[in-house]
């Protein structure tokens, strides 16, 4: 919220009402996002507890299991999977033994209430000066992200204590008085968590001296009373592992998200491995706590102990999936100077933090080391690159704005949400886009795998009882023309030849060509029409949920034949060559027409030439044809497509008023001079 509050036009968000209007609205906001998080959290829960009891809190077991932490009588390290330090065992021993009948459900409420207390600690804080919506609206979105984020999912799932230390240390550094009390709790963190030590030169180079010696204190009185308790314990995990190294899983294993734990995946080992880790550690941890510094200097304490978190990410040994919630605090900081990069780098926080790898990066093996390592690439920016904007910065508070267009008032202002879908009359920061459109698409194939229980196979008799219906209501209607078609192309081998291209080869190319030249030449036009693409998408996507439909290639006994993929082999439980790739009963509505159809109206209403209007409305012509010919869908399959594709433009319409017009030349030049509301110096102010 911080990072986005001066993104766009002050006041649009509620429109131009009064200020009792404007309030209740915000009440009304500020309501429905404690509702969201609410319902995050019972989600949350119900996940966890209604997993079987072998499969669910299982490192928790380590603690209560038949050999776990309250009944071990030698060492931690020996007989569990128990990977904390021996001071957390020494700790949160006793405080389990009171609550062992009911430790799952304790330690999952339990779990929440930390959950919330640091959504509500980061909250509280932002850098100042914050507006008064934000202050209102931070605490219920930093929860629901926080719910959302897989640090924390793992942590309930699991049943780990790896947010206790982050609740510390922000504690510590925002919400007890004195310097000796903070350093008290950053010092216990630090116990619990080894590397929350690098917390210690923050404080002392911020001027909080007293609080970094008595950090330093306290993290040493805690590890010498655990060693004093156990002193075999200590010995196994401070000398033999090398603080944890080696505990539970491997360190190459892809969950430690560490410098450590890169290097070995990418081949090394030995001295030369050690040394480079230990290299580059050093040189991560010198450059982000100087960056840390700086910032804590310039009043953004949260964003430097976010940074501060990201370097121990990098620099442990192993830094599990749930130790990763620093990085989730990095989306505090700004970046960019125009008001179209100011969501960058919070959208790509927050995608990194709240999904797995592979939705971001395709499955390419070039890719792997990449993917494999993407939130320790993210810690590794936040820590040491990223361009985090100073708040003595004029564009802080307000970053440049280019608009393309005349505003276009939204409709529906006084429905308390939609507000937030007000025009936007930038050009969209590509990377985003980039990353929104593979995520977007990751999403929409999982979607349309789930849609037949996760498998590919698995609701084939129910799509063949839906193609036989569609089948059926087609010969009713004499449109029943597919077997014909199919048939007459594969007599022409050049004409199947060139259906098979057609159907294979512009499916994707055709769109993403279209998005590519709008968001160049057209920025305004470029949002209107990807918001029509995204809302046809979600609703076909419907489709394929309630209606699993098979083509008519995959109809055994009607006689197609499948000139794309082959012969069909139906005595096997896959057939066909996309079986692993996708959900072959995702036919109604056709996407392939439907997105084939956008394209077309697209190219008819924006090209300025008659004939490249006529020749943008021959691609959905030839993929119709090639649909049908091909054996891949129905005729109806196609109207389908045409349905959703309406209904995608008419809701843009709806929610967002007509197509704004450009700008012309004077209009632009005029725009790129003036900033909101303000006039704008002309160093730098250049439209993008």
């Amino acid at each position: 919220m911080a990072n986005v509050e001066h993104g766009g036009r002050p006041g649009d968000a509620f429109g131009a009402a009064a200020p009792g209007a404007a309030k209740a609205r915000l009440g009304l906001v500020r309501a429905g996002l404690w509702l969201i998080a609410a319902v995050l959290a019972v989600r949350q829960v119900a996940v966890v507890l209604s997993t079987p009891k072998g499969e669910r809190l299982t490192d928790l077991e380590t603690w209560v299991g038949p050999d776990g932490v309250l009944h071990v009588k030698g060492s931690l390290y020996d007989s569990t999977q128990f990977t904390g330090t021996p001071f957390a065992g020494l700790v949160l021993k006793p405080l389990t033994r009171s609550a062992e009948q009911a430790l799952g459900w304790g330690w999952t409420f339990g779990t929440l209430l930390l959950v919330a207390a640091l959504g509500l600690v980061a909250a509280r804080a932002l850098p100042q000066p914050v507006s008064r919506r934000t202050a209102l609206l931070a605490a219920p979105v930093a929860i629901s992200l926080l719910m959302l984020s897989l640090p924390v999912r793992n942590t309930l799932y699991l049943g780990q204590t790896s947010i206790i230390p982050v609740l510390l240390v922000l504690l510590g550094c925002f919400a007890v008085r004195g310097e000796r009390a903070s350093g008290v709790l950053i010092g216990l963190a630090a116990a619990l968590q080894p590397t929350v030590l690098l917390f210690a030169p923050l404080l002392w180079f911020t001027g909080r001296r007293r609080a970094a010696a008595s950090t330093g204190i306290t993290f040493a009185a805690g590890t010498a009373l655990a060693w004093a308790a156990m002193p075999h314990d200590s010995y196994t995990y401070w000398v033999h592992h090398l603080a944890g190294v080696g505990l539970g899983r491997p360190a190459d294993d892809l969950a430690n998200q560490s410098l450590h734990g890169a290097l070995l995946r990418l081949g090394l080992e030995g001295p030369l491995e050690i040394g480079l880790f230990l290299s580059l550690g050093a040189a991560v941890a010198v450059l982000g706590l100087r960056r840390a510094v700086r910032y804590a200097r310039d009043g953004q304490l949260l964003l430097a102990v976010a940074i501060t978190g990201c370097v121990a990410v990098a620099v442990s040994p192993t830094t599990w999936q749930h130790q990763l919630l620093w990085v989730l605090l990095a989306l505090v900081g700004r970046v960019g100077k125009k008001a179209g990069d100011r969501y960058v780098w919070p959208v790509a926080v927050i995608l990194v933090m709240t999904l797995p790898a592979k939705m971001m990066l395709p499955n390419m093996a070039a890719l792997y080391p990449l993917r494999d390592n993407v939130v320790l690439l993210a810690a590794l920016a936040a820590a040491t690159v990223v361009p985090f904007l100073s708040r003595t910065s004029e564009y802080y508070r307000s970053p440049i704005p280019t608009e393309y267009a005349r505003p276009v008032p939204t409709r529906w202002k006084h429905v308390p949400l939609l507000p937030f879908l007000r025009r936007v009359l930038t050009r969209p920061n590509l990377l985003l886009e980039l990353l929104l459109i593979r995520v977007g698409y990751s999403a929409y194939q999982q979607v349309r795998l789930a849609a037949t229980g996760g498998t590919n196979t698995g609701g084939r008799v129910t799509a063949e009882e839906h193609g036989e219906q569609i089948h059926a209501i087609e010969k009713f209607l004499h449109i029943d023309v597919e077997r014909w078609v199919n048939h007459a192309v594969v007599d022409v081998p050049w004409l199947q030849g060139f259906f098979d291209f057609y159907y294979t080869s512009f499916h994707f190319v055709v769109p993403l060509s279209v998005l590519g030249v709008l968001y160049v030449r057209r920025p305004a036009d470029y949002r209107w029409a990807r918001a029509a693409l995204g809302f046809a998408t979600l609703f076909a996507l419907v489709g394929f949920w309630l209606y699993p439909l098979a083509p008519p290639r995959l109809m055994p006994g009607l006689g197609f034949i499948d000139t794309v993929h082959g012969v069909q082999d139906f005595s096997q439980p896959d057939y066909g060559t996309l079986t692993a790739l996708t959900n072959q009963y995702a036919a109604m509505p056709s996407l392939h027409f439907g997105w084939s159809l956008w394209c077309g109206l697209v190219i008819a209403i924006l090209a300025p030439k008659w004939w490249m209007k006529a020749l943008g409305l021959l691609h959905p012509l030839f993929t119709v044809s090639a649909i049908v010919a091909t054996a891949n869908h129905w005729v109806l399959d196609a109207a389908g497509g045409a349905a959703v594709v309406g209904a995608g433009f008419a809701l843009t319409y709806l929610l967002q008023g007509p197509r704004p017009r450009p700008l012309t030349k004077p209009e632009a030049a005029e725009a790129a001079d003036v900033s909101i509301g303000e006039p704008v110096p002309a160093k730098g102010r250049t439209p993008s």
